[in-house]
């Protein structure tokens, strides 16, 4: 195994798009729990975070289950693209995804919850409809929880291994990333290498903690 950036560019382009997918979910379903009047709101939302408590290895199971190519849904993506989910970079994006999302729901939630309800009364009295409030209202007062969530479902992203190591595997040059490739340089002995994905991995984490922190100490 030798020095290669692949890891590194496949790491930033799988958090970053899982990032993107789970802002977009984080808002639609905090939006939608604390708007309407789901049944079963408690259960949704446990759902929602099992993939904090769950080892990596059952969520890299259930997705294998429910998007192996023996599965229904997996059939299905076969047929559409011609090829199995599975060992492919989309599958390192969708375990990324998974266990970002409870990360960024929790801090759009906490933003949405901390908006004043008489500026909310206030719009509404005006006409605004549910989705003109979400847009012009409760998105830019929430921002910075929002900013938040991006920065820690983007590391926690970043960082994933176990579900993706089961689901998208760990194949130089189209599915490995820094955790994995961090895995097989230890597993081969090379500590050099190690070390580079290992410092490389805690600088992004390291930079992007710091101007968080930052952003709330001037706040």
């Amino acid at each position: 195994m030798e020095w290669s950036w692949f890891p590194v560019q496949l790491s930033l382009i799988v958090a970053i798009i899982a990032t993107l997918i789970t802002l977009f979910l984080g808002i639609i379903s905090s939006h939608w729990l604390l708007t309407k009047k789901v049944k079963g709101k408690s259960i949704i939302e446990t759902l929602f975070f099992l993939p904090l408590v769950l080892p990596p290895t059952v969520i890299g199971f259930l997705l294998i289950i429910v998007f192996g190519s023996n599965s229904p849904v997996g059939e299905l993506i076969a047929w559409v693209t011609g090829r199995s989910l599975l060992f492919t970079s989309t599958a390192a994006v969708l375990a990324a995804t998974v266990v970002a999302f409870p990360l960024m729901y929790q801090s759009v939630k906490t933003g949405f919850l901390a908006v004043d309800t008489n500026v909310i009364g206030a719009a509404k009295v005006d006409g605004a409809s549910d989705w003109k409030l979400l847009i012009l209202v409760t998105l830019p007062l929430s921002i910075r929880s929002i900013s938040t969530g991006i920065v820690l479902s983007f590391t926690r992203a970043f960082g994933e291994f176990g579900a993706t190591l089961m689901f998208a595997g760990n194949i130089p040059g189209s599915t490995q990333t820094i955790p994995t490739a961090i895995y097989l340089a230890l597993e081969t002995g090379q500590m050099d290498l190690a070390w580079y994905y290992v410092l490389i991995s805690i600088g992004f984490s390291f930079i992007l903690l710091f101007a968080i922190n930052r952003s709330k100490g001037n706040a």
